[in-house]
């Protein structure tokens, strides 16, 4: 869902020979995206013209559009017992199976589609080849082998053309997809996917302002080609996106576009589905919970609803709701889930679990109830291993744990956050699971020692930090810090030693100035006292010297002064 993705048409014209102008107006209202509008007059034909069976392999197509795989195998079924045009059936079945994973299947079900073709039949080629576009995974390379077959018998249909530019924009031959789509709209100019599909790739390419204006000049052809208005929002959204100055201006343009899109559907479900992804990508969840309430009128058993109820819960700031409307979500059979839905729940979860309360003095205390908690990170960590990129939601739930010291509980779900190493905050979230770390173990209870592991963890952070930018100074003396804490540790005790001289040492190569910040001269005493302290016992010409260093910079320093007396 962060990714907007191209409108692909499901279903095409039947043809300049089509015989039922029902039939064209059906093809009209699944251009306009009036997908509700178009069940309504498909389901009549099904039954006033029962005999033809391209009536219900569009309908099953336009279930399949919708995700409903059951409804759209009943229609391909009954499609198969018409007088005509059965074959056409067994291709949405073949879609079925791609769907399904189960490329043999699908390859017989098309085979038994071409077995009775005519040498200048082509309408095969050209379903089958979308068959393979609209598939859950498209198969591009296979698309294109069909259409071009299709394109063979004829050269200038305009379906045949509009589907060429959607297979080769997906295989990723954007200049392929243009010449396809230009000639498609030169073909027919009432097709105005095809010149809508030119706006498109405009604005893969980033230059806003032009596809803007496409998508305007399909206005003036037809104000009411709802689509625009659909790819003018995806546009200002995206735009938004890049221009940081106007984001709020124009993401409140999206918006705008796509209440005025939803103006010209059928306001039925999957309009109101594609509305609720939409506002989710705006981040307008008080509008996602207002049209959630409405879908759920419209059906109270469809899972997604659940979805977008729980995701909006959760972003109002109703922990409880959210975990309910997730739960009986994931919890519903065969519910095809994303990371997204475990990352909301966890994110929910580990909320939920921090109570806040004041002091004596008034002062914000703060406790973690931690089975509800660590469920949590059990949800974000299978949100990140089902889709990597919901690493990088979360830098800012770590941020807020670490922000009121419960350093542990930071330290958790920054280790999920970096467990992705592509993401995008990877730098960042390493540095603070090092940091947590560290501070969550730094002053233990009286006669409580540090988990080895948790200064392996630190170390380990603080190297991905310093792999990734070697002159982060502080990446150094932290990774000191947190080996120092391992008193009786030689090893350990060596790292240390060895961070405090890399810290020294890249401190001073950045010069003079960065040397005399006074952070810095304090952090060269704690170098200096800890490299001495350590070499007092094997080499105290090293330590006297570190000690001697460490009182340059600050005289009166007592640790040093002593510990100097002392050798």
């Amino acid at each position: 869902m962060n990714k907007l993705k191209v409108f692909s048409v499901a279903f095409l014209a039947v043809g300049a020979q089509s015989f039922a102008q029902d039939l064209g107006q059906a093809q009209t209202a699944i251009d306009a995206e009036k997908f509700q509008d178009a069940k309504l007059i498909l389901k009549g034909l099904t039954v006033s013209d029962s005999d033809q069976g391209k009536n219900f392999f569009i309908l099953g197509n336009l279930y399949l559009t919708q995700k409903v795989q059951d409804s759209a195998q009943l229609y391909f079924q009954k499609g198969l017992l018409a007088k005509k045009n059965a074959n056409f059936n067994n291709i949405g079945l073949g879609q079925i199976a791609l769907d399904n994973n189960n490329a043999a299947k699908a390859n017989e079900n098309f085979n038994k589609a071409q077995a009775d073709m005519r040498r200048k039949d082509f309408e095969e080629f050209l379903y089958i080849g979308r068959a393979y576009l609209n598939a859950e995974t498209p198969n591009y390379k296979s698309a294109l082998l069909f259409l071009n077959k299709a394109k063979a018998i004829q050269s200038t249909d305009a379906q045949v053309l509009l589907s060429l530019g959607d297979a080769y924009y997906g295989d990723g031959n954007v200049n392929e997809a243009y010449s396809a789509y230009r000639n498609a709209y030169d073909a027919d100019k009432s097709v105005l996917r095809a010149k809508l599909q030119l706006g498109v790739i405009t604005k893969g390419s980033k230059a806003f302002q032009e596809a803007k204006s496409a998508f305007e000049n399909i206005l003036t052809i037809n104000p009411n080609y709802g689509p625009a208005y659909r790819e003018l929002a995806e546009t200002y959204y995206v735009w938004s996106l890049n221009d940081k100055e106007n984001y709020a201006a124009y993401n409140k343009q999206a918006i705008e576009y796509y209440e005025k899109y939803m103006t010209m559907t059928d306001y039925s479900l999957d309009s109101r589905m594609r509305h609720a992804d939409f506002l989710i990508l705006t981040k307008d969840y008080a509008a996602l919970e207002a049209e959630a309430n409405e879908m759920k009128k419209l059906d109270k058993v469809n899972p997604r609803i659940l979805r977008y109820l729980g995701y909006s819960a959760y972003e109002n700031g109703k922990d409880d709701d959210a975990i309910k409307a997730l739960n009986d979500f994931l919890a519903t059979p065969n519910v095809k889930s994303i990371g997204r839905d475990y990352l909301y729940l966890g994110m929910a979860k580990t909320r939920k679990s921090l109570t806040t309360t004041k002091d004596a003095e008034g002062n914000d205390t703060y406790a973690i109830e931690a089975v509800s908690f660590d469920s949590g990170v059990a949800d974000m960590l299978k949100g990140v291993q089902m889709d990597p990129a919901m690493a990088n939601e979360l830098n800012d739930i770590g941020k807020k744990f670490f922000d009121i010291k419960l350093y542990n509980n930071a330290a958790a779900i920054y280790e999920v956050a970096t467990s992705n190493p592509n993401s995008q905050n990877f730098l960042y979230d390493n540095f603070y699971l090092g940091y947590a770390l560290y501070f969550g173990n730094v002053n233990l209870p009286q006669g409580e020692k540090i988990n080895p592991i948790v200064v392996e963890k630190a170390s380990k952070a603080f190297d991905n930090v310093i792999a990734v930018s070697p002159t982060t100074q502080d990446a150094y003396i932290y990774k000191a810090r947190v080996n120092s804490l391992l008193e009786t540790n030689a090893e350990a005790q060596a790292k240390m030693v060895a961070n405090y001289e890399e810290f020294i040492k890249v401190v001073t190569e950045k010069g003079i100035e960065e040397v005399n910040k006074p952070a810095n001269k304090s952090k060269f005493v704690e170098a200096y006292t800890n490299i001495g302290t350590f070499y007092a016992t094997s080499d105290k010409v090293k330590a006297k010297d570190a000690f001697q260093k460490a009182l340059v910079i600050e005289p009166t320093n007592e640790v040093a002064q002593a510990r100097l007396k002392a050798l």
